[in-house]
C-alpha cells in the first residue's frame, strides 16, 4: 500500500521486490534465535538466562548461538533492476499539484502518468528528398507527401549517435528526455505500461510506427544544472569525463544504489547506453561554467564511445558561437501542430477520467470543446504551440470547469494567479486519522502582509530582472537577496527572520522557483513579461511603455503588447494613446528618428491585438491611416529580413490593407485592378541543360513560343478576394480554415475547379465595370484602354493562365532562370531560405518581381494553371515543345493540371521559372493557390 501511494505500479513493485531477493536469501527451517546473552528455540524448548544456554524437551539438529550471518551481496542484475525501477518512478510522473491548486500533492489523483498523456514531438527537420530519376517525373503529390511530414524528435535520435535537441522554453525538451528514458527503462523491465512499442507510437494522424532500432539501451540521465553545482571543479580548472562519471556515481549513492556504479560503468563502456544531458541552457554562465560543461560532455563522449548521447538546450542559448559541440547534429523542435494539440488534450482528459475525475463521455465532450476553442482562436492557438503552456491551459480548463478567455492577457492573469496560489498558499499535512494539520502557513499570513503587496513586489522584481537580462530568450535570474529584502521590507510579523524566510522560500515552487543557490526565476518568460507589463501599468502609462518599446523592441515587444491589453480593460482610448506615443509621425515625414519605424511596427501590433480598438472611429482615422502606410512601407523595405517583412504584412492585413478596396471585393486600387500588361511576342520557354543544370527532363527542350498580348494579375488571388466570391455566390467546398487566414494572404486549399469558378465570377463583375468605363472614359494609358475595351467587347476574358502565359510573365523574353535577372538571390522569394515557414501576405517581395512587374511568381504558393499535364505520371502526354491547340488547354479534361511557382518551404532550385508541378483538379492542398489572367483565350469558358 505504501508503494502504491508513492505512485509505483504493479510492474514496478514486482521488479523492485525481485531486485531485493538476493539480499535476503531463503532461511533454513527455524531452529533458534539467539542474542549474545540468551537463546530461544521454537518447536521444542530452550530457555537461557544471561550468559548461559539451557535446553529442555526434545531438540533436533544443531543449536546455533551467536550473531546471524551477513546477507549475500546483491547481483549486478538485481542492482540494475533496482536502478531502472527508480528511474522509471522518477521520470514517469506528472505532478498536477505543481500546476493546479485544487489538487493536493498527497492525493494519488495528483499524479498523471507521463506515457498516458505524452504526445510525440516533431522537429523542423524535413524528411530527406528521395533521389530523382529520369524515369520518375516530378509530382506535386510526391513532394507534398515528403514536405508535410517533418522528422520526429525520436527519429532524429534514432538516426544520430550524438544529437543536440533545441527548443523554445516549454517546447517539451525535458519531457522528451523523460519519456524516452521511461520507455527504455520500461522495455528493460518488461513493463506493459511503457516500452518500445509505446515509445514508437505513430505520430498524430499517421498509422506507421516511428523508427527505433535500439532495443536494449540502458538510459542514464544527467541534469546539467545539478552537475554544474555539484560536479564541476573550480572555475578555470580542466574538466574531463571522470568529473561526469563521479557525479553519476555520487547520484547513485544518494539513491542507495552505490554498488551499481561499477557495473553501470562497465555496461556503458562495453555495450553502450543512452545518456541524456538535460538543460545545457540552465547552467549559469558565470565563470565559464558552460564552457566547462561543453568540455565535460565532449570528453565523456570520447571515453564512452559506444553510448548514444542526447543534449537539450534552448535555441538562442545554444547557438552562441562558443557553445556548439563538435560531432553533434542539431534538431530544433517544431511548434505543436493542430493534430498534436488535439491528441494531447484528448489524452489529458481521458487520463483524468481514468484517475477518477469525471466519466469518459464527459471527458471526451470537454476535450472536444477545448480543442475547438483553442483551434478556433488565433491567440489561444499561438499559446498552445508549446506543450508547457498547453498543459497549463488544459489543467486550468479542467480544474475550473469553464472555457478559456480569448485574450492572452486574461489567460496569463489566470495562470499567474494559479501559480501564485501554489507559491504563496498554506501547506497542510494529512495525519494518520485522516485529518489535516497546518504544516506551514501562507506567506501572506506568516508575514502579516496583503497578498496584493506580494504580487506587486513580484511585478517589480520581474520588471527589474527583464530590464537587466542580457539575453533575449529564457527567464532572468532574481537574486534571493532582492526577494528576501523585499519581503522583509513588507513584513509586519516579528517572528520572521531572514534565515527562516530563506528556508521557507526554498521549499516553494509555483510562480517562482529556485534555479540555483541564492537564485530564483519565473517558470517561463511569458510570465516574466506579463508581470513586467503589470508593473508598467502601475507607473507612467503610456510614456514609459512607449519609450521602452521604441528603444529596444526585441526586449520589450511582448511587454508592450501585454501592457496595452491590460490598459484596454479600462478604456479603449488608452490603446490609441499608446499607439500615438509609439508612432507620432508617418513614413514620409522629413524628421524621422531612429525609433520611428520600430515604434510604428509596435503600434500596429498593439492595435491588431485589440479587437475593441478596430475598426477605428473618426477620432482615430488619421492615426490608423498613418500606421497602414507605415506597414506598406515596412513590408516593401528589402533592407528588412523576409520574416520581418512578412510579419509586417500580417499586421497590415489586420489593420486593413489600403492597397485593396474593402467594399468592392478587395480588388487592388490600381487603374487596371492589379493586372499587368504582358506584351505580344515570342519568349523562350523551358530549360536548356547547358544553361541550367538543375532542370528536370520535363523542362526540356528550351523552345520559342509566340503569345498575343494578355494581362496577368500582379499577385495571387487573396483570401479577401475569394471570400467575396464565396459570399456572393454561396460557393461550397472550401475549408473554413482556409478563409480564416489574413485577408491579404494568397488563398490556399482551393481546387482547380474552385479557381476556375472564381475566374468566371470575376469576369462577370469586370464586364460590368467595363460598361461603366465605356460611359466615363476607358482610361489614361494605352494598356488601360485596351484592357477595358477588350473586356467590354468580349475580346478578352478572365481565366486561369496557361503554363505558357504563366512562364512568360515570370521570365520575360531573355530566358532567365528566376524572375529577377542573374543568379539566385536570397530574400527575393518566399522559399525555404526566407525562413518564414508559411504563406506571406502578397507584396512582401518587390525585389523578386519579373521583368514586367508581376510579383511572387517564385515561392509563396503553388499556382494552378489551366493547362493539362497528362493522364499518366511516368509518361506525360503533353510535354514540350508547348503547342496550345494540341489538347492541353481542354477545360473539360479530368486529367492532372500543371502547377507553377513552387511554395514557401521549397528549396531555391524548386522555385525556378521553368519548374513544372502537377496535381489532380479536385484536390485541395494547403500550399496551392492561383492567380488569374485576362487574355484572348476562350475555349470552354
Amino acid at each position: 500500500e505504501t508503494l502504491v501511494a508513492q505512485g509505483l505500479n504493479q510492474t514496478q513493485i514486482e521488479a523492485m521486490l525481485a531486485s531485493l531477493k538476493p539480499a535476503f536469501p531463503a532461511a533454513p527451517a527455524p531452529r533458534a534465535r539467539a542474542s549474545r546473552k540468551s537463546a530461544v528455540t521454537q518447536g521444542g524448548g530452550a530457555a537461557a538466562a544471561d550468559g548461559s544456554l539451557a535446553i529442555g524437551g526434545d531438540v533436533h539438529g544443531d543449536v546455533h548461538y551467536g550473531v546471524p550471518a551477513e546477507p549475500a551481496a546483491a547481483s549486478p542484475k538485481s542492482l540494475e533492476t533496482a536502478y531502472l525501477s527508480e528511474l522509471f518512478r522518477a521520470v514517469g510522473r506528472i505532478d498536477l499539484s505543481q500546476i493546479d491548486t485544487s489538487v493536493e500533492g498527497a492525493d494519488p489523483l495528483a499524479r498523471f502518468e507521463l506515457q498516458a498523456v505524452y504526445t510525440a514531438l516533431l522537429t523542423r527537420t524535413p524528411r530527406a528528398q528521395p533521389e530523382r530519376t529520369d524515369k520518375q517525373a516530378r509530382s506535386t503529390e510526391f513532394r507534398l507527401e515528403r514536405e508535410e511530414h517533418p522528422l520526429s524528435a525520436l527519429e532524429m535520435l534514432d538516426r544520430h549517435r550524438r544529437l543536440v535537441l533545441l527548443g523554445q522554453p516549454g517546447s517539451g525538451k525535458s519531457t522528451f528526455v523523460h519519456f524516452v528514458a521511461l520507455c527504455q527503462a520500461g522495455e528493460l523491465l518488461r513493463c506493459r505500461e511503457a516500452n518500445r512499442a509505446v515509445l514508437t507510437t505513430p505520430l498524430p494522424g499517421e498509422s506507421k510506427q516511428q523508427p527505433w532500432r535500439h532495443k536494449k539501451l540502458l538510459p542514464v540521465r544527467v541534469i546539467l544544472r545539478d552537475f554544474a553545482a555539484d560536479g564541476l571543479p573550480e572555475a578555470g580548472e580542466p574538466v574531463t569525463a571522470e568529473h561526469v562519471w563521479r557525479f553519476i556515481a555520487a547520484d547513485l549513492a544518494a539513491q542507495g544504489l552505490g554498488d551499481f556504479a561499477e557495473p553501470l560503468r562497465a555496461r556503458l563502456l562495453d555495450q553502450g547506453g543512452l545518456v541524456f544531458f538535460d538543460g545545457l541552457d540552465e547552467v549559469p554562465d558565470a565563470e565559464g561554467r558552460r564552457l566547462q560543461i561543453r568540455a565535460a560532455v565532449e570528453s565523456f563522449g570520447g571515453l564512452f564511445t559506444k553510448c548514444r548521447i542526447l543534449i537539450t538546450s534552448r535555441v538562442y542559448s545554444y547557438r552562441q558561437q562558443d557553445w556548439s559541440l563538435d560531432g553533434f547534429e542539431e534538431a530544433e523542435l517544431a511548434a505543436f501542430s493542430d493534430a498534436q494539440v488535439d491528441l494531447f488534450v484528448r489524452r489529458w482528459y481521458a487520463h483524468a477520467a481514468s484517475r477518477g475525475r469525471g466519466g469518459a463521455e464527459d471527458a471526451e465532450a470537454r476535450a472536444q470543446e477545448l480543442v475547438r476553442e483553442i483551434l478556433g482562436n488565433a491567440r489561444l492557438r499561438s499559446f498552445a504551440e508549446r506543450p508547457l503552456l498547453l498543459t497549463l491551459m488544459a489543467s486550468l480548463a479542467r480544474a475550473r470547469g469553464r472555457g478559456l478567455p480569448d485574450r492572452l492577457a486574461k489567460l496569463y492573469e489566470q495562470v499567474v494567479e494559479l501559480l501564485l496560489d501554489l507559491w504563496e498558499c498554506a501547506r497542510y499535512q494529512k495525519k494518520a486519522n485522516g485529518e489535516y494539520r497546518l504544516r506551514q502557513p501562507s506567506l501572506s499570513d506568516w508575514l502579516k502582509i496583503e497578498r496584493e503587496d506580494v504580487r506587486s513586489l513580484l511585478e517589480d522584481l520581474a520588471f527589474a530582472a527583464h530590464k537587466e537580462q542580457e539575453g533575449r530568450e529564457g527567464t532572468a535570474d532574481i537574486a534571493e537577496k532582492d526577494l528576501v529584502a523585499g519581503l522583509m521590507g513588507l513584513a509586519h510579523s516579528k517572528e520572521v527572520s531572514q534565515k527562516l524566510l530563506v528556508d521557507f522560500l526554498s521549499e516553494r515552487s509555483g510562480l517562482l522557483m529556485a534555479r540555483g543557490v541564492g537564485v530564483y526565476t519565473l517558470p517561463h518568460r511569458t510570465f516574466q513579461e506579463y508581470l513586467a507589463a503589470c508593473h508598467l501599468n502601475r507607473g507612467i502609462f503610456p510614456d514609459e511603455v512607449a519609450e521602452l518599446g521604441r528603444s529596444d523592441p526585441d526586449r520589450w515587444r511582448e511587454v508592450v503588447l501585454l501592457a496595452a491589453a491590460k490598459a484596454e480593460e479600462g478604456t479603449v482610448a488608452s490603446v490609441w494613446t499608446l499607439a500615438q506615443c509609439l508612432c507620432p509621425v508617418g513614413p514620409d515625414s522629413p524628421d524621422l528618428e531612429e525609433g520611428d519605424a520600430r515604434g510604428a511596427r509596435l503600434a500596429g501590433l498593439v492595435l491588431a491585438d485589440s479587437p475593441r480598438a478596430l475598426p477605428a472611429n473618426r477620432q482615430y482615422a488619421e492615426q490608423l491611416e498613418r500606421l497602414r502606410l507605415w506597414h506598406v512601407h515596412l513590408m516593401r523595405d528589402e533592407r528588412l529580413p523576409p520574416a520581418e517583412r512578412a510579419a509586417a504584412g500580417r499586421t497590415l492585413a489586420a489593420l486593413g490593407d489600403p492597397r485593396f478596396d474593402a467594399v468592392r471585393w478587395l480588388l487592388p486600387k490600381e487603374p487596371m485592378l492589379g493586372f499587368v500588361e504582358i506584351p505580344a511576342g515570342e519568349f523562350l520557354m523551358g530549360s536548356d541543360p547547358a544553361r541550367d543544370d538543375q532542370a528536370y527532363p520535363d523542362e526540356h527542350p528550351a523552345h520559342r513560343v509566340d503569345l498575343p498580348v494578355y494581362y496577368m494579375a500582379r499577385w495571387p488571388v487573396t483570401v479577401g478576394q475569394f471570400k467575396a466570391f464565396v459570399a456572393a455566390t454561396g460557393h461550397q467546398g472550401v475549408r473554413s480554415e482556409s478563409l480564416a487566414r489574413p485577408g491579404s494572404e494568397p488563398v490556399v486549399a482551393v481546387s482547380w475547379h474552385d479557381s476556375l469558378a472564381y475566374a468566371r465570377w470575376l469576369g462577370a463583375q469586370l464586364q460590368v465595370e467595363a460598361e461603366k468605363k465605356e460611359a466615363s472614359g476607358w482610361g489614361e494609358t494605352a494598356g488601360e484602354v485596351t484592357f477595358w475595351q477588350g473586356l467590354g467587347s468580349g475580346g478578352l476574358s478572365v481565366g486561369l493562365p496557361s503554363e505558357a502565359e504563366w512562364e512568360k510573365a515570370a521570365r520575360g523574353k531573355d530566358g532567365r532562370v528566376y524572375p529577377w535577372k542573374g543568379a539566385y538571390t536570397a530574400g527575393r522569394a518566399n522559399d525555404r531560405e526566407a525562413g518564414i515557414g508559411r504563406a506571406s501576405v502578397v507584396g512582401c517581395f518587390p525585389g523578386g518581381a519579373s521583368p514586367y512587374g508581376v510579383e511572387e511568381l517564385s515561392g509563396n504558393v503553388w499556382e494552378w494553371t489551366r493547362s493539362v499535364w497528362g493522364p499518366e505520371i511516368e509518361t506525360p502526354e503533353f510535354g514540350y515543345p508547348y503547342v496550345a491547340d494540341d489538347g492541353r488547354e481542354d477545360l473539360k479534361s479530368p486529367s492532372r493540371r500543371v502547377l507553377r511557382g513552387g511554395a514557401f518551404y521549397y528549396e531555391p532550385w524548386l522555385v525556378r521559372c521553368a519548374v513544372r508541378g502537377r496535381n489532380v483538379p479536385v484536390n485541395r492542398f494547403g500550399i496551392i493557390g492561383f492567380r488569374v489572367v485576362v487574355s484572348p483565350f476562350r475555349s470552354g469558358l
